[in-house]
């Protein structure tokens, strides 16, 4: 086929909403719907949480994803292609099957893309380049790795009959350029049209990043009916050109100044911007205005793939326990570092933490760590966090115990005292030759 293809965005991330989703699966007169749902961290907990149950580790929200858009893209005709399997893409295919027989969607077929789980790959003596150590120096507990794959691995489920594709860490911009490859035919070497076709997966890959989500700014860069934001719809022609657009009635906005800043989004170097299909260049990429909310693209171009795949690998990180408490008025903010000073002192002293802890002033100094807005004045609010990892849960228990009881040991005016202690982990990245790293298709049928 060889008019153009019509690709929505249904999630950016793991908790993204939904009901954008079904508005494009309704409305939207797609080819195909993506939700991207894997982060490094999403990936980890996914590990994390099929150690616990082995029927768990896929996305959490597939099921209810999957009852409110399979019914709309079966009937229109539009494919799913999706990474919501995360650390458990097989149960996660089990999970679709019952959605499916419970929404009376008969003779739909799953298909699931296998081979990204390389935790039987990983060793002690495994490099982390970007840590400067091997895997045994980390001295935690390793759950889970996989590799990021790409259009290659996901093609052979296209050329099923697959209304759902379900993988693991199916690398984000790859989803869509392999729906561009199995429409249009483009070879697996075709650098210039792999190039232009991660140009349209990097840009909808974040959902309503790109509409103008996480563009808006107050009195800077408006949005309107932000409450209500669309996600994106991508018509790509058969040159790997694209237009990016939303539903008339959805929120937010398509403008040359969203698509801008999405395309620069995590793009370390934009003329070489590393994926598992190829080396993409963004840099002669042409950006041109069509009308309200349509903006095209074009000139992006690309190089020989990396001979490499990245992979996360994931490790156990312990317990996170985390005590916070507020200080408001004048000299709130003196009253918070005295509070922080206490806290760690005891901790140290009485608890016999050696841990590295952090404490920060959230409206101070949390996310500015080296930021000094002074004592404040009488209208400051602030909230003092406590947080470390622990390996033992009463080293943990120890920073809820030492921040609550600053409520009546002081100093004064402390109050709202919340604390918690979750599991946690700890990722870092590895890299594999693709020849360690099959990939396989499985089929299943309602």
């Amino acid at each position: 086929m060889t008019g153009p293809m019509r690709i929505g965005c249904g999630a950016g991330f793991s908790a993204d909403r939904l009901d954008p989703a079904v508005d494009l699966a309704r409305d939207g007169e797609l080819d195909a719907l993506v939700f991207e749902c894997v982060g490094e961290r999403t990936l980890a907990f996914g590990h994390r949480d099929r150690r616990a149950d082995p029927a768990k580790g896929y996305n959490s929200l597939l099921e209810t994803r999957l009852r409110a858009v399979w019914p709309l893209t079966a009937a229109n005709g539009c494919r799913i292609v999706t990474n919501m399997g995360a650390a458990n893409p097989e149960a996660a295919g089990r999970a679709a099957l019952g959605v499916a027989r419970n929404a009376g969607l008969e003779g739909q077929i799953v298909a699931l893309v296998l081979g990204d789980d390389v935790t039987d790959r990983i060793t002690p003596d495994t490099p982390l380049p970007h840590s400067g150590c091997t895997v045994g120096d980390i001295d935690r507990t390793l759950i889970g790795a996989n590799a990021y794959i790409g259009a290659d691995a996901i093609l052979p489920a296209l050329e099923t009959d697959a209304s759902l594709i379900i993988g693991g860490r199916l690398a984000d911009p790859s989803m869509f350029l392999a729906l561009l490859r199995h429409r249009f035919g483009w070879s697996a070497d075709d650098w210039a049209l792999l190039g232009a076709g991660i140009l349209t997966g990097h840009l909808m890959e974040c959902g309503a990043q790109i509409t103008g989500g996480y563009f808006a700014d107050p009195g800077h860069k408006d949005v309107p009916d932000l409450a209500f934001v669309g996600y994106p719809i991508a018509e790509v022609a058969a040159d790997g050109s694209v237009t990016i657009t939303k539903l008339p009635q959805a929120g937010g906005m398509v403008t040359m100044a969203t698509v801008k800043e999405q395309l620069l989004y995590e793009v370390h170097d934009p003329a070489s911007y590393l994926t598992p299909d190829v080396t993409a260049d963004f840099s002669a990429v042409q950006i041109i205005g069509q009308g309200k909310d349509r903006v095209g693209l074009s000139g992006a171009s690309g190089t020989l793939r990396p001979d490499r795949l990245k992979v996360t690998v994931a490790f156990d990180g312990g317990l996170l326990a985390e005590g916070e408490i507020s200080y408001a008025g004048r000299g709130a903010v003196d009253r918070a570092r005295l509070a922080a000073e206490i806290t760690e002192t005891r901790l140290r002293r009485v608890h016999g933490v050696t841990e590295d802890l952090r404490c920060d002033l959230i409206g101070v100094r949390s996310l500015h760590a080296h930021a000094d807005y002074g004592t404040g004045g009488a209208d400051t609010d602030v909230r003092l966090r406590v947080a470390g990892r622990f390996r033992d849960r009463e080293r943990a228990e120890a920073v809820l115990w030492e921040v609550e009881s600053l409520l009546c040991a002081g100093p004064a005016g402390g109050g709202g005292f919340r604390g918690r202690i979750t599991p946690s982990i700890v990722t870092h990245d590895a890299f594999l030759p693709r020849a360690d790293v099959p990939t396989r298709v499985e089929v299943l049928r309602t």
